[in-house]
């Protein structure tokens, strides 16, 4: 049983910056690639970063330069730093597990938390 659980959202001014953790219990994390995706009111879900096992990332275009995921596999904790924020960024932001190990273009959420709310005020 994969369980993820979020933390760290909240509510910061424009220009701000947040850190999103996400701890995994469970045998998926070291092996399998994670990332977070986000969900706003009336847009499409957008997978935002992704992190393979060995630490490759990447980026979603609309937070590159301003967004970083990291890992512990030690800790089963993904971790998404969000710095310059916009009230573009404003979601509800989800931590996800795929099944397997590749990178952005073809990452799959499979498992997921349930969600952190970040709000951008301006």
């Amino acid at each position: 049983q994969v369980q993820l659980v979020e933390s760290g959202g909240g509510l910061v001014q424009a220009g701000g910056s947040l850190r999103l953790s996400c701890a995994a219990s469970g045998s998926i994390f070291s092996r399998n690639a994670m990332g977070w995706y986000r969900q706003a009111p009336g847009k499409q879900r957008e997978l935002v970063a992704v992190i393979t096992s060995g630490g490759s990332t990447n980026y979603a275009d609309s937070v590159k330069g301003r967004f970083t995921i990291s890992r512990d596999n030690a800790e089963n904790t993904v971790y998404l730093q969000m710095n310059r924020l916009k009230p573009e960024d404003t979601a509800v932001y989800y931590c996800t597990g795929d099944v397997r190990n590749l990178g952005y273009r073809d990452y799959k959420g499979v498992f997921w938390g349930h969600g952190t709310q970040v709000t951008v005020s301006s």
